[in-house]
């Protein structure tokens, strides 16, 4: 897994072209121009068409992500013969095993993200997850927690064992892990919780359906400057203690080992990757 940002990954309805021309000037780490969920069926080819126009323009450093409709309808596999080659990634919906991975990789060479929203996928999390052509998985929580027949509530107890097991298989695969969305746009309070939440966990970002959540979004799963500054004085003392021949720091009261140090080193580098996005989209 690189050191990219995925700290917000905007869905923009394929169908509303002047929604897609607006994410041009968003400071979005990747957007996911939506053929599915958010296009009637009787817009479904018009959309396409619109996305593959879109595609054309210039987005700086957002990561360009189109999720197609499935391959059990009409549409999904001419979404991705379509626009495989003009996006930077197709993502394919309610991936239930590695086997549907194997044929989107047979219409298009592009990177595949894995929606990761039936109980069935997520029992087979780890095997989607380590297909040599899956670059991230992508958590569809209304889906799964409708197929559950779930009550979920601000906590999200109830879909924990679902998010968790999507997580450690992306950890396994070294593959990228989104978070779901947050459905009440408007209740912030709410919004910011639930990014802590999966900050928490360990996923890269959250999967977002306002602009309006994009700041947010990037700063929660952003490092701080605390988090920077403590980054830095571990990877000082650290050496420092191997100068001394020590194999161990101490620094405010704690042990600094090497595996502090790898994740300060990697705070860092995300860090300097997320500046780097930034002078792209100026």
């Amino acid at each position: 897994m690189s050191d990219r940002p995925f700290r917000s990954v905007l869905y923009v309805p394929g169908s509303k072209p002047r929604a897609m021309e607006k994410c041009r000037s968003l400071a979005v780490d990747s957007v996911i121009f939506d053929l599915e969920d958010a296009v009637a069926p009787d817009a479904k080819v018009a959309a396409r068409d619109a996305v593959a126009a879109e595609l054309d323009a210039d987005h700086g450093g957002t990561l360009r992500l189109v999720r197609i409709n499935g391959f059990d309808t009409e549409w999904g596999e001419a979404d991705a013969r379509a626009l495989g080659a003009s996006c930077d990634g197709i993502v394919v919906p309610k991936v239930g095993d590695a086997g549907q991975i194997d044929r989107v990789a047979t219409l298009t060479a592009t990177p595949v993200w894995a929606m990761m929203e039936t109980p069935g996928g997520v029992m087979n999390a780890a095997a989607i997850a380590a297909h040599e052509r899956v670059a991230g998985l992508v958590m569809g929580t209304n889906d799964l927690a409708n197929d559950l027949g779930a009550r979920v509530g601000p906590a999200r107890a109830e879909l924990q064992v679902a998010l968790q097991t999507c997580l450690l298989a992306a950890r396994a695969a070294g593959v990228v892990a989104i978070d779901g969305v947050f459905n009440a746009f408007r209740d912030e309070d709410g919004f910011l919780a639930e990014c802590r939440q999966g900050r928490d966990l360990g996923f890269d970002g959250k999967s977002l359906i306002h602009p309006a959540q994009i700041a947010a979004a990037n700063e929660i799963f952003g490092p701080s400057e605390a988090e920077l500054d403590l980054a830095r004085r571990q990877i000082a003392a650290y050496e420092a203690a191997l100068a001394e021949g020590q194999a161990v720091a101490v620094l405010d009261g704690r042990i600094v080992e090497g595996l502090h140090v790898a994740t300060a080193r990697a705070t860092l580098a995300k860090a300097d990757a997320i500046r780097a996005l930034d002078r792209q989209g100026d």
